[in-house]
């Protein structure tokens, strides 16, 4: 008899357990967040990165953890992502660092500088060398914690109205151009305007700016700069492999509970990946229509080239001397390219050079 109630009230009990159980996994709290990008929903490519990143974290979360993706100027301007997740009007945005350079020039370092990483060497500084560390240390002074969100590849050198052949040519001309590659067209003779690229295509129109570089064949033959400006240059010295970032606000990301933060980082690495498979998959084709439409290729001459550089190393050399979160991450930036760039010489470059050259 006591044997048999004994099982009863264990029986109920175990019963009880099984019932509350998924009560308590259920528990979690709904997260919603906000991301604003820096970019319009146009640019399928670069602004589509946010899109991957908010589905994968929906569909991972199972529907408890959503974000909302903003195009740049809807909730604030494309280039003001950075104080909205810093003062958490939004809890993230997507962008590429190097637009903000102006509030500290390490910001670039996070994105691209002339003569820097290209895309593969940039995903390896950041997930196997000490590039995600540095620059983790660097954007907490900004309330920022920031996942490597995508690469668009080596770009080109954009569209001008009149042949740049010469030195002389660079001279006087204003081109909308990103980053740190306005800082050293300016020392060797440009004007360099900062535009949000939903307004770059009226610049170039209606002639407030001589030239414009953006990303690479596929955007810009959605952007039509073919049409007003029809010399296309390359290659893009000052964007060898720009990565892309999701800025993240420290306290919502805090918030997360552990699960959700290994959501987050899964979520970025996954659109990190798609973004450039995008672009590298979608440029050939995209470069043929621009060839045929009347798009006449150029590549940078020599003696442009090597001012660039010679002026980029100089200022590198100058901000390393007065800034100093310049020169912690630089320091090691550069000595991870010296390396790199002896290995891809014997490896990707020569691989690449006998492919490139033969008849397919």
């Amino acid at each position: 008899m006591e044997r048999r109630s004994f099982l009863k009230k264990a029986t109920v009990a175990v019963g009880a357990g099984a019932i509350a159980a998924p009560a308590i996994v259920n528990a979690q709290a709904q997260v919603r967040w906000r991301l604003a990008s820096s970019f319009p929903k146009a640019l399928d490519t670069i602004f589509g990165a946010a899109d991957v990143f908010a589905k994968a974290v929906n569909a991972m979360s199972g529907g408890k953890f959503t974000i909302s993706v903003h195009a740049g100027g809807e909730l604030m301007p494309a280039f003001g992502v950075v104080d909205g997740v810093q003062n958490g009007t939004v809890e993230c945005a997507h962008t590429a660092p190097y637009y903000f350079f102006g509030k500290d020039e390490t910001f670039a370092l996070g994105c691209a500088i002339p003569f820097g990483l290209n895309s593969r060497q940039m995903t390896a500084w950041y997930y196997d060398g000490n590039g995600l560390t540095l620059m983790r240390e660097f954007y907490k002074n900004y309330n920022i914690v920031n996942f490597a969100m995508g690469n668009t590849g080596a770009q080109m050198g954009g569209w001008y109205r009149k042949e740049v052949n010469s030195l002389e040519d660079i001279k006087g001309l204003k081109m909308r151009i990103g980053g740190f590659g306005g800082k050293v067209l300016e020392r060797i003779g440009g004007v360099p305007q900062n535009i949000p690229g939903g307004e770059v295509y009226q610049a170039l129109e209606k002639g407030t700016i001589d030239a414009a570089e953006w990303v690479g064949p596929y955007d810009d033959l959605k952007l039509g700069f073919q049409k007003v400006a029809p010399h296309y240059y390359y290659p893009g010295w000052w964007e060898g492999g720009p990565q892309l970032e999701l800025f993240v606000n420290q306290k919502a990301y805090d918030a997360l509970s552990a699960e959700n933060k290994a959501i987050v980082e899964a979520a970025a690495s996954h659109a990190h990946i798609v973004m450039q498979a995008s672009y590298d998959a979608r440029n050939p084709d995209a470069l043929k229509k621009l060839v045929a439409g009347g798009a006449k290729l150029h590549r940078f001459s020599k003696p442009i080239m090597e001012a660039a550089f010679k002026e980029s190393q100089a200022l590198y050399s100058e901000l390393s001397a007065k800034n100093a979160n310049w020169k912690k991450v630089y320091t090691d930036f550069a000595k991870f390219r010296a390396d790199s760039n002896l290995w891809f010489r014997f490896t990707e470059a020569g691989f690449d050079d006998f492919m490139q050259s033969q008849k397919l």
